[in-house]
């Protein structure tokens, strides 16, 4: 049984210990990259496998219990939500910032296809009043 528990807190520490390496290699991201979307990308997936990988280990910790069903809830929650609230502040980035064009290559094809799916939009809503 000893045995067990020897590699229970081994493996539990390589998550907790791989986890706190991300977050450190999350850190550098943030503060390495100059634009904003790089720097919010460095983040989100720092949190998102480091917040997972430190609480399974957590999970190794606590065994087999209603706590590792909460850490595991957690865990499921912060798969959905970290990458959504990304997406919606990387998207409010591109709305709102003026000076894309200077970061970003794709920009002026990005605006050409809005155009053209704006146009597309508007001539589907045609044909379907008139019909």
């Amino acid at each position: 049984m000893e045995t067990l528990e020897w590699l229970k807190i081994i493996v539990g520490s390589a998550f907790l210990l791989c986890g706190v390496v991300i977050f450190f290699t999350e850190i550098f991201g943030v503060f390495h990259f100059k634009y904003v979307l790089n720097r919010m990308h460095a983040a989100a997936m720092g949190d998102t496998l480091g917040i997972t990988s430190c609480l399974i280990g957590l999970m190794i910790f606590s065994g087999f219990n209603y706590t590792t069903l909460k850490i595991l809830l957690i865990i499921i929650f912060l798969w959905f939500a970290s990458p959504v609230s990304s997406h919606v502040l990387s998207r409010l980035e591109v709305a709102t910032n003026e000076n894309l064009s200077e970061h970003c290559e794709i920009y002026e094809d990005l605006t050409i296809l809005e155009q053209e799916l704006a146009c597309s939009e508007t001539a589907e809503s045609r044909k379907e009043e008139q019909s």
